[in-house]
């Protein structure tokens, strides 16, 4: 979905933050998007589009509508919590494989308490996806001038949290542009 963004990884945080707004929308109005039911609360009214500046860059999310009554997505409220509580999903995602247990200790840290199993499997599911297919990507351009660094990130691993290196390739194509081009653990 995101493998021919710019920035892969700010793309996977885009795409996470807006799969969790509908989650909690759907939460909030006891249906999913254009079901009808008796408990429904509510309904949508489209979207909107929200500027949210992270330290991955700003981003532009497009944000649930509800007919009466606002909403005001859960990372706005708590900025600092829900980012790097986000970020921790992704960078686990990319070590390990994100386990739907992870996602429903991630929503409920940022307030959406009703999500069923069912939405946390397909998150957990669509994440991995996301991941693997950066991951397996064919590199189409050229890169002249590549930089290999690695960084020490704090991971979970069974029961106990350690250090690990995790090695990032970057490379400026023949345009000039920067591209992540591999993100790997160390083990």
């Amino acid at each position: 979905k995101f493998i021919s963004e710019e920035d892969p990884m700010q793309s996977m945080l885009k795409w996470l933050c807006e799969r969790l707004m509908e989650v909690e929308v759907e939460s909030k109005l006891c249906a999913e998007k254009s079901e009808r039911n008796k408990e429904r609360q509510g309904y949508r009214s489209g979207y909107r589009v929200r500027r949210f500046d992270t330290r991955m860059g700003t981003m532009y999310l497009m944000v649930p509508k509800i007919r009466n009554g606002g909403y005001i997505p859960f990372f706005v409220e708590a900025k600092k919590r829900s980012e790097a509580a986000l970020m921790n999903v992704i960078q686990e995602a990319y070590v390990n494989g994100v386990s739907t247990r992870k996602i429903d200790k991630l929503t409920k840290t940022l307030g959406i308490e009703s999500i069923s199993r069912s939405q946390v499997s397909a998150i957990t599911k669509d994440l991995n996806e996301q991941v693997e297919a950066f991951r397996s990507r064919k590199l189409e351009a050229t890169y002249p001038v590549l930089w290999v660094d690695a960084l020490y990130e704090r991971i979970r691993d069974t029961q106990r949290v350690k250090n690990m290196a995790v090695l990032v390739v970057t490379g400026i194509n023949l345009e000039g542009k920067r591209d992540i081009l591999a993100v790997e653990p160390m083990y």
